[in-house]
């Protein structure tokens, strides 16, 4: 069986602002025709449709129409879960009448130990679960989310066929192994990190939430990464999706090419605002500029956007002891060299003999009516 994984689409989130429903809509264009070019048997969503509990009407109506596409009209399987972004309620509803399409979505933990069985494949659908659901589901005190995927596993295993391969979906941050994750208590984005051990009994395991492809090493747990660059910390990381063939146990990554792309850039003023290097991307990209000017530029953030229009951050970069050396400058330089420099950083020239004379002599009026 041959089956398409994605996850963390986050429909409804902006970047610094910028509606990404245009953006969205084209990455959802290119995973149905992936889908449908490499002949999938069905379509798995680990989580996170939606970046919030309280999603807009625009974005529900774009998941509808998204899920509409998938399974109504390219009549795919469709394998959901819902993630720690999602309102499981909400994306509960209609469920009960879903399945006679083959639309499967499982957004409670006592759902998780009915599988889904399609072609030679058993699926586990485990949704995001607070700690608490799992100790009202077990009626017992389970210390930490490793225990209670211990116990849940456990129990997904008791009701494997063993005639089937048996594939989980789930929303968790997978690190370390059973020995670190008891020493240490590492956390990424309010979830609890989970072994890797816990999931080898599994065939494949298909992980929504970290947005990187690469953040796990074991090769039977794959994360697809989010739907889109969501922030600029992502703006080299590649996006797509995975093929997973459970027949041959192999993965086949697909890359989604972004409608606008996040470009870093990095250079000083003069370098950044030169034509080789604005007019190398389209107006439409969204940029992050790093400056390397020695000294501040004045109103440096609105004169970029005049030649990125969609730049989303601005920095300088640190130069070791830059700033306690320019105070030592700064304290040696007379006054009338003070407003020369600043003269000459806001417009770009030196001051004429003229202009001199006149700032020396405001300057010297000044003091004058100081001593008095």
């Amino acid at each position: 069986m041959r089956f398409l994984h994605t996850a963390d689409w986050h429909i409804g989130k902006k970047l610094h602002d910028y509606s990404l429903v245009e953006e969205q809509l084209e990455a959802f264009s290119q995973i149905k025709k992936i889908a449908q070019t490499e002949q999938v048997d069905a379509v798995v969503i680990a989580g996170d449709l939606y970046d919030r509990s309280l999603p807009s009407e625009t974005a529900v109506t774009l998941v509808d129409q998204m899920l509409y596409e998938l399974n109504l009209k390219a009549n795919l399987p469709l394998l959901v879960i819902s993630g720690n972004h999602d309102s499981a309620v909400r994306l509960a509803t209609g469920s009960d009448w879903y399945k006679q399409t083959d639309f499967y979505v499982h957004t409670k933990l006592s759902q998780a130990f009915e599988s889904i069985e399609l072609k030679d494949v058993q699926f586990f659908l485990l949704p995001y679960f607070e700690l608490q659901a799992a100790r009202n589901y077990f009626d017992e005190e389970i210390k930490n989310i490793t225990e209670a995927l211990q116990r849940i596993v456990a129990l997904m295993q008791e009701r494997f066929d063993p005639e089937k391969k048996h594939v989980l979906v789930a929303h968790f941050f997978v690190a370390g192994s059973l020995r670190t994750a008891s020493e240490t208590s590492l956390e990424i984005g309010g979830l609890d990190a989970v072994p890797a051990e816990v999931f080898q009994v599994f065939d494949h395991v298909a992980l929504g939430h970290l947005h990187d492809k690469d953040a796990s090493q074991a090769e039977h747990i794959k994360y697809s990464g989010s739907l889109l660059k969501y922030s600029i910390a992502e703006a080299t990381r590649e996006k797509g999706v995975w093929i997973v063939d459970t027949e041959s146990k192999t993965t086949k990554w697909c890359a989604l090419k972004p409608l606008h792309d996040i470009k870093l850039l990095k250079g000083t003023f003069a370098e950044l605002t030169a034509p080789k290097s604005f007019q190398s991307i389209t107006a439409e990209t969204f940029t992050a500029l790093e400056l390397t000017d020695e000294h501040p530029v004045i109103d440096a953030m609105s004169r970029l956007r005049q030649y990125y229009p969609r730049l989303l951050e601005l920095k300088w970069q640190k130069q070791p002891n830059s700033r306690s050396k320019q105070r030592q400058k700064v304290k040696q330089q007379t006054p009338l060299e003070l407003l020369a420099g600043f003269f000459e950083q806001t417009t770009g020239q030196e001051m004429t003999r003229l202009q001199a004379d006149l700032a020396k002599e405001c300057l010297e009026k000044l003091r004058q009516k100081e001593d008095v």
